[in-house]
């Protein structure tokens, strides 16, 4: 990505959102103190601020949300802000903008606003002359299915070709999410068993502990499916089956994952189960007969040479008993026993732990001590640490500003993965009620194999805690070092 030019400007749309509060200043906080970021930041909103109070709103945020190593860099970082209040269905805001670019020719616009708006500023935008060398950065969502996508995906089309449109999923700047495909393919053990023939099931679970935390009126709007599961998690399959890119550039990663998109298999209604946690509709801002879901739990195929057949369940929800991301790939089990051992054995497995700490670790079965041939599980730990790195939009805001496009979600992956959650959305089907701190509707149990879905390792305290999905047991163990790596008996 060397070659490219690095942008020369940053003009957000919404500089007075809940977004920019919680997430963007913070971020340029952190690319003043560590890149030495010196380049004009226009925040743009329509809110009757002055430049004095979008500084006020920005010290506010790194209080409350930036990292205290980087403060002594606010002052820098203030010093770089800008402010056009103005309406952006208005000729002359985007003048405005124009003129605080000054010499500026390759500005970075993040449109940190309701996609319904992302027409109207772009379209301003070129009248004015601001995109001519222009890269723009749009938040999810995009769009609420596969009509409204291809609708916006036009509309951007109008003014922007798709190397200047950098879709922003924050969910792949996360350090996990990143590490499961350097693990991939830093390494060679995976590949050959990576495969229909011995990979039995693959299960992926996005666990919230919390609710809407005042968000009753958007989340109403969209619930898990198109909030979690259309974009972060079916990145995280794709990650997690795509075919290793021909090489390190940006489009190779893109055009492989574009490929495992393309063979997934749209969801149909039997392979999904929907949820809401009691109380829901007491949040307010939700409807009192809201039927959208907090929990969905999907059975997915796809369609490929690699992964014929293979299962992959994938649940999300609010409210469950732990906040945790995890990947579990069941493998098969020995074509014969050897060993006479008294129950039924569990398979091995690959967990790829992706938050909020990093764990990988491999399950195997290890002979007990003693004169009979009988073993034991055993994880095998690859990999433990906490996931202290950059943060995602720090990195995503770097990477478009150099115009690396590698964590940016491309027009036709967007468009496959809605194709595949379409025909699941608004199709009536039931949504049942689940118990806060449960793990959803057990109603869910039917989909995954056997009825049982695999357990999550939560951070409770310092202390590793196993919690059964099915009964809700757990116990307590040990807890490793940071980076330590051993062998030890293994709870699934």
């Amino acid at each position: 990505m060397g070659d490219k030019p690095r942008s020369d400007a940053l003009v957000f749309f919404g500089a007075t959102g809940d977004l920019a509060y919680k997430q963007i200043f913070p971020a340029l906080l952190s690319l003043v103190a560590r890149e030495h970021l010196s380049l004009p930041i226009i925040g743009v909103a329509k809110a009757g601020w002055t430049l004095d109070k979008l500084k006020e709103r920005a010290r506010d945020s790194i209080r409350e949300h930036g990292e205290k190593k980087d403060e002594a860099a606010l002052p820098r970082l203030l010093e770089l802000l800008h402010y056009v209040d103005g309406d952006y269905r208005e000729p002359d805001t985007f003048a405005r903008v124009k003129k605080e670019l000054g010499d500026a020719r390759r500005p970075l616009h993040y449109l940190a606003i309701p996609p319904s708006l992302f027409g109207t500023v772009v379209e301003g935008l070129s009248k004015a002359s601001c995109l001519s060398e222009a890269r723009v950065v749009v938040e999810k969502p995009f769009g609420r299915d596969l009509a409204s996508a291809r609708a916006l995906n036009e509309t951007l089309y109008r003014f922007l070709p798709e190397s200047s449109i950098f879709r922003i999923d924050h969910f792949l700047g996360k350090e996990p999410v990143q590490n499961l495909l350097f693990f991939r393919f830093a390494n060679v053990f995976l590949e050959p068993i990576w495969n229909r023939q011995h990979v039995r099931s693959v299960q992926v679970t996005l666990a919230e502990s919390f609710g809407i935390k005042g968000r009753g009126a958007f989340y109403d709007e969209v619930g898990a499916v198109r909030d979690v599961l259309q974009n972060h998690l079916l990145q995280i399959v794709a990650l997690l089956t795509m075919d290793a890119p021909f090489c390190s550039s940006a489009e190779a990663l893109r055009d492989e994952k574009a490929r495992v998109f393309k063979a997934m298999r749209g969801l149909s209604p039997e392979d999904v189960v929907r949820g809401q946690f009691r109380g829901y509709r007491d949040v307010p801002g939700v409807a009192k007969d809201s039927t959208v879901e907090t929990f969905a739990a999907v059975r997915l195929f796809i369609d490929s040479w690699r992964w014929a057949d293979v299962p992959f369940y994938i649940r999300a929800g609010k409210r469950l008993p732990t906040d945790a991301t995890e990947v579990f790939v069941e493998l098969n089990h020995p074509p014969r026993p050897i060993f006479e051992e008294p129950t039924q054995t569990s398979p091995n497995f690959v967990r790829f732990r992706l938050g909020p700490d990093v764990r990988i670790s491999i399950g195997a079965r290890a002979k007990k001590p003693g004169t009979t041939m009988e073993g034991e599980d055993v994880d095998l730990v690859a990999s433990q640490h906490m996931a202290v790195a950059v943060k995602p939009y720090e990195r995503l805001l770097g990477d478009a500003m150099r115009g690396d496009v590698s964590l940016f979600a491309r027009q036709e992956s967007v468009e496959e993965a809605w194709r595949v959650v379409d025909p699941i959305l608004g199709d009536g089907s039931r949504v049942y009620e689940y118990e806060p701190g449960t793990w959803g509707p057990r109603e869910a149990d039917d989909l995954a194999p056997q009825g049982a879905w695999r357990s999550l390792l939560a951070d409770s305290g310092g202390v590793q805690v196993v919690r059964d999905a099915r009964d809700e047991t757990h116990r307590d163990e040990e807890a490793l070092p940071e980076g330590a790596q051993r062998l030890k008996p293994a709870r699934r």
